[in-house]
């Protein structure tokens, strides 16, 4: 089912089944929205887990989606005779604002410390996410309302485009403004959709870490004009990226939800091979830099740490998942029921 479109901002749906139903949005449903964002920012900056996925399970991805895909012509023309009332409404910017701050301040506030965790602490660091994307593959199966075998094969099929881009070597990407900003618009059309990393995709493109350096950099105070710019560039890059995609996206949830869910579920499970948390990298990549790491899986009796922390990170990582959808779906039926 779709969720509700409609131009009023000021309102927040929710309601048993994820559809979303309108109500005036509250301090408290202002603070969820940054705290969605923050989330969202979080998996961000880990190669390997998508902010979409979070959306998916925070439960407002369909929101984010329709919001996104109204900055248009039309917004552009209500912009332009100042209708700012009608603007807010129809681009929902109480909620993208909200979530826009969050999402910022999870980026700026993780990057650092996802960084040295990848480095340092990498098996821990999967097994969390690997517990988290393998429980909220079980909870997002529910927005298909009916499995048919056309969707199965779209599932496959997703499955299949996932594990064939972690596959793809990391490139040494340059750092030039024009390769940032296609980069840029490459990896926002992966950070929403569920399953893709767009982390993972700044890796792949060799961009990874000069990005995350510049924003770590910002962060401890170390700015100058070189890096606002690049900075500047690659957020018009995630701009124009995230404008061009979010309307096709938009329309697939409007007119093939099941069919595009189908699909999304799929890259959700695709994505969980390159999460597994026994690996390590080869001997030949050891010594270079994180992004031009290779790894490979091992058994657990090869596996050199605890097997019994992985395990338990993953089923701890997999409860609050559920956990957190169980507490939503009360509030979303109480709301509901208000």
């Amino acid at each position: 089912m779709n969720a509700s479109t409609d131009s009023d901002s000021s309102t927040e749906t929710v309601n048993f089944d994820g559809q979303e139903s309108r109500r005036p949005d509250s301090i408290g449903m202002i603070m969820l929205n940054v705290f969605r964002g923050f989330c969202m920012g979080a998996a961000d900056t880990v190669p390997g887990v998508s902010g979409g996925t979070v959306a998916l399970i925070l439960g407002h991805y369909d929101r984010l989606i329709a919001a996104i895909s109204h900055v248009d012509t039309t917004s552009l023309g209500m912009l332009r005779t100042g209708q700012w009332t009608g603007l807010a409404r129809r681009m929902d910017l109480r909620f993208l604002i909200a979530l826009g701050i969050g999402i910022v301040v999870g980026i700026g506030a993780l990057a650092g410390l996802m960084h040295w965790l990848l480095q340092h602490r990498v098996n821990e660091t999967m097994a969390v996410f690997f517990g988290l994307v393998l429980a909220s593959v079980w909870v997002v199966r529910r927005n298909v309302t009916k499995w048919t075998f056309p969707r199965f094969v779209l599932l496959v099929v997703g499955v299949l485009v996932a594990l064939g881009i972690s596959r793809i070597p990391a490139t040494t990407g340059d750092a030039s403004h024009v390769f940032l900003f296609l980069s840029a618009s490459i990896a926002i059309c992966a950070m929403i959709l569920p399953g893709i990393s767009g982390a993972f995709i700044l890796l792949l493109l060799g961009v990874y870490e000069p990005v995350i350096g510049m924003i770590k950099g910002v962060v401890k105070g170390q700015i100058d004009m070189d890096i606002l710019g690049r900075l500047a560039v690659f957020a018009a890059g995630c701009l124009f990226g995230l404008l061009a995609f979010s309307r096709l996206l938009n329309y697939l949830l409007e007119h093939f939800r099941d069919a595009t869910m189908a699909v999304l579920i799929g890259l959700m499970i695709g994505s969980v091979g390159r999460l597994w948390p026994l690996q390590r990298v080869t001997p030949e990549t050891a010594e270079l830099d994180l992004k031009h790491q290779v790894f490979e899986w091992v058994s657990p009796a090869k596996y050199e740490g605890s097997v019994l922390v992985l395990l338990v990170l993953a089923i701890i990582a997999a409860v609050v998942v559920i956990a957190a959808d169980h507490f939503t779906r009360r509030m979303q039926s109480s709301a509901a029921t208000a």
